[in-house]
């Protein structure tokens, strides 16, 4: 599930507390071989309910394995990581909900090359999808793994489509920019009761990031420099996406949003009528199933520029990681448990069918113990389209894509007034951005 981000990493001090500490050694079956026991200590930033998912897979694996005891940490962040790696203190296997971080825990030697483990492993990275391949490694080092992914798509209202006679959910911007306008809902003094389709950026899930696939727009040329001032697609979101704003009203949208209630909760927008038509990730199919089961709702691919039909079906995809820090005192069986968490199709089952989030190998999308579910096939499909996409790997990690948010955020409330020139300054602090980090580029 996609969280909140954390700032250049390289600026994270020291003393982070950890919390969330929950032992998995009590329900073993049997007792211990007479091999010394190896005390894990795993990393996660799943908490409560996910948690407890998590664990049960851990606990199965402890299970069989006598000469591990495992010790799950919840509530983590990289954070908490990066203060943990600067100390010595670490522990053998973390997680992190930001595969935008790859190129900063790669670039810095953080966490540990995974491939020469691989290798003697005979475990390919050819197993899991391209986007996948990609957000693990950072100029050709592969220091993560991918335990899940977040894939991102269109939910949209079926009761409030039929009552405003559209029949099926768009499949082209266009058709989405037509179809929020009429479904959008007013009061007599013009202010919005049911938003058709919310377009500002930094609402629930809504980033550039996740938008740009839709107009299948590229950040980098082949030496690494940022290319939105160039690249036409950037440009047409920023007008498609302010265009709609405006059609609102940028107050509008925003005093509609005060009044709406928090993402992760029961009384989340989309969960309360109160969107006909929203961006996604495919987690919400779990929280649409536990709070609101009766809510008449479909799933589709995000809607594409008329210019690429061809990309209808793709989508933004980025994941939770795993990976061995340096300084781990156990890693071949920290590794053992990695490989097992990431590539066995059973575990990514079980996982992917408590916490809702996609399982990450190919093969592992067609197994027979994921639950069925119409809603959530549909991010299942778009997983595995070879169109689908994901962020830039940079050193300077998630302040990359913070920074382009912020650009956006500025534009749609009308204080950028020079879309051209903002894009070609954005390109600039992108590109310095990384220069100071220390590299960047394409693997």
């Amino acid at each position: 599930m996609r969280r909140i981000t954390v700032p250049l990493l390289a600026a994270v001090v020291l003393g982070a507390a950890v919390a969330g500490a929950a032992t998995l050694s009590s329900a073993r079956a049997g007792a211990r071989s007479t091999t010394k026991t190896v005390k894990l200590t795993v990393w996660v930033g799943w908490q409560k309910r996910e948690l407890n998912e998590f664990k049960g897979v851990v606990s199965e694996y402890d299970r069989k394995h006598a000469d591990v005891q495992i010790k799950v940490v919840g509530n983590i962040n990289d954070t908490k990581i990066t203060a943990a790696i600067r100390s010595g203190n670490v522990p053998d296997v973390v997680s992190s909900f930001n595969s935008y971080n790859v190129g900063v825990y790669c670039g810095t030697g953080a966490w540990i090359d995974l491939a020469p483990l691989m290798s003697q492993s005979h475990v390919s990275v050819s197993m899991f999808p391209a986007a996948t391949q990609y957000y693990t490694q950072y100029k050709g080092k592969r220091c993560a793994l991918p335990l899940l992914a977040d894939t991102y798509g269109l939910y949209y209202n079926k009761a409030l489509l039929a009552k405003a006679g559209i029949k099926s959910p768009p499949k082209t911007m266009t058709e989405l920019t037509a179809d929020a306008k009429k479904l959008t809902q007013r009061d007599s003094k013009g202010n919005i009761k049911v938003a058709g389709f919310d377009p500002l950026v930094g609402f629930y899930e809504n980033l550039p990031e996740r938008m740009i696939t839709s107009f299948g727009g590229k950040w980098q040329d082949s030496k690494g420099h940022a290319i939105l001032a160039t690249n036409s697609a950037w440009s047409k979101l920023a007008q498609w996406q302010k265009s709609l704003v405006d059609w609102y009203g940028y107050n509008k949208l925003v005093k509609f949003q005060a009044g709406l209630g928090d993402e992760f909760s029961a009384s989340n927008a989309f969960e309360q009528g109160k969107l006909a038509l929203h961006l996604d990730g495919e987690w919400r199919v779990a929280f649409i199933a536990d709070e609101h089961p009766s809510l008449k709702y479909g799933t589709a691919p995000m809607p594409v520029d008329s210019a690429h039909p061809e990309l209808y079906g793709s989508g933004y995809i980025n994941g939770t990681i795993i990976g061995i820090p340096k300084g781990v005192k156990h890693k071949s069986q920290a590794w053992d448990l990695v490989k097992y968490l990431t590539t066995n199709n059973h575990a990514l089952a079980v996982l992917s069918n408590g916490l809702r989030n996609v399982p990450t190998t190919r093969s592992s999308l067609t197994s027979k113990e994921i639950k069925p579910d119409v809603h959530f096939a549909t991010f299942l499909k778009i997983f595995a389209n070879s169109k689908s996409s994901t962020s830039p790997i940079t050193a300077s990690g998630a302040s990359y894509t913070d920074a382009v948010a912020h650009f956006f955020e500025q534009w749609q409330a009308g204080k950028a007034k020079n879309l051209g020139k903002g894009l070609k300054t954005l390109d600039r602090q992108l590109d310095a951005q990384v220069a100071q980090a220390g590299g960047g580029g394409p693997p």
